[in-house]
């Protein structure tokens, strides 16, 4: 029996599915299953873990997320895999506890665990404060963290408050001891933003990347997302027309298929190693459309994963291509690295000599062929300058 099981309640297959049988290769034959108290599933020779987290005390006007994971899995159990063999495993619901703090422990110690275990937890919240304790898995693991949010504005909220759905991201940049590196946010919308957020944003040289900026060049968010260790996924950043099961859904933000291709980014990252989907409502949704669309984007998140290339590059390897750019009358160098398996593109942040190693792991950072392009044209790329303000 796993360290972790006492924190799950089995997934009730009969409910999820009534008079349905799954085909042999849909997912719900094909991934290991808690569906019997005491019967936990074996996780050796598991990839991936998902959670469900039926917890939204702390979710402001977005009560009822709480009942999105079997939302999800009835449409996640009957998709077929793709070119590739699954080695998940459904670990059932992690129920609300006596307290959000109740349920936020055994968030944060099943992610620790499973990160040790190199399995990605794949987690269907539930409202979006759970990203907090999704953080704090990361604590005793010892290194400096890149988040990434998809989500339409920031949650900064005031971190003396108690903490909610719109309010998780104070909490995280003021965490001590900080083990925060970088936060990165895509798709936010202006008129959903206060200046001041965007303010802080650029002092604290966080990314953050406006819903028409990303929409106009899709692939420029693939360097964003490698460069995370989590994700986390708020729904409404998707239009209200793909994803309505939201009653702060925007009638602008991505579409759904935008939604699945960022995801299957996020899976062809080498060093992600945990996703939440947060701020589904089955009761706003529509003919199970949202429902539908995560469970697609899990498969794309699947598939990305499964395609994984395991091509960061190391500094003396013959598989890349090293680019080196004086720029600025020899004030700057910068070294970039092309792969040649998957074409993708990397540069180095000079590391000051006074600073202490747990920085080390950031000094490599991921781009694309626009940076390189710039930086050819004397021009420093925004990437390089805010990675090496945070170095200095």
């Amino acid at each position: 029996m796993s360290d972790i099981a006492h924190f799950f309640s089995p997934v009730n297959t009969t409910y999820l599915l009534g008079n349905q049988s799954l085909k042999e290769l849909q997912f719900g034959n094909l991934f290991s299953l808690y569906t019997t108290e005491g019967n936990f599933p074996d996780l050796e020779n598991i990839d991936m873990a998902i959670i469900g987290v039926a917890e939204s005390r702390n979710a402001e006007n977005n009560e009822d997320c709480k009942l999105a994971p079997d939302a999800v899995r009835q449409y996640l159990y009957k998709l077929y895999g793709g070119s590739f063999s699954v080695r998940v495993a459904d670990l059932g619901t992690i129920q609300p506890g006596h307290t959000t703090e109740d349920t936020y422990f055994a968030l944060r110690t099943s992610i620790d665990f499973l990160i040790r275990k190199n399995i990605i937890p794949v987690i269907i919240g539930g409202s979006q404060d759970l990203t907090y304790p999704q953080f704090l898995g990361y604590k005793d693991l010892e290194q400096t963290i890149n988040v990434v949010a998809i989500d339409s504005c920031f949650d900064l909220g005031n971190p003396d408050e108690d903490i909610l759905n719109t309010s998780y991201l104070g909490k995280i940049i003021l965490h001590q001891p900080n083990y925060l590196f970088n936060y990165s946010n895509i798709g936010y919308q202006t008129y959903l933003v206060d200046q001041a957020s965007l303010q802080m944003m650029n002092k604290l040289y966080f990314d953050v990347y406006r819903l028409g900026q990303v929409r106009d060049k899709i692939e420029e968010a693939e360097p964003v997302i490698r460069q995370a260790d989590m994700l986390t996924f708020d729904i409404t950043s998707i239009k209200h027309s793909d994803a309505p099961a939201n009653p702060n859904a925007s009638p602008n933000g991505f579409y759904a298929e935008e939604a699945c291709q960022m995801m299957r980014y996020a899976g062809m990252n080498d060093k992600l190693s945990s996703l939440g989907i947060y701020e589904l409502n089955p009761e706003f949704d529509v003919s199970g459309k949202t429902a539908h669309l995560v469970a697609q984007m899990i498969w794309c998140f699947m598939d990305g994963f499964y395609n994984r290339k395991h091509d960061f590059p190391s500094r003396t390897n013959p598989d890349y291509v090293r680019f080196h750019v004086v720029l600025q009358e020899e004030k700057y160098e910068i070294n970039f690295y092309k792969s040649k398996k998957s074409d993708r593109w990397w540069m180095e942040i000079p590391y000051p000599p006074h600073k202490d190693l747990k920085f080390e792991r950031h000094t490599l950072i991921p781009c694309s062929y626009k940076d390189y392009d710039l930086a050819v044209n004397n021009e420093i790329p925004d990437r390089w300058w805010q990675t090496y303000q945070k170095l200095s």
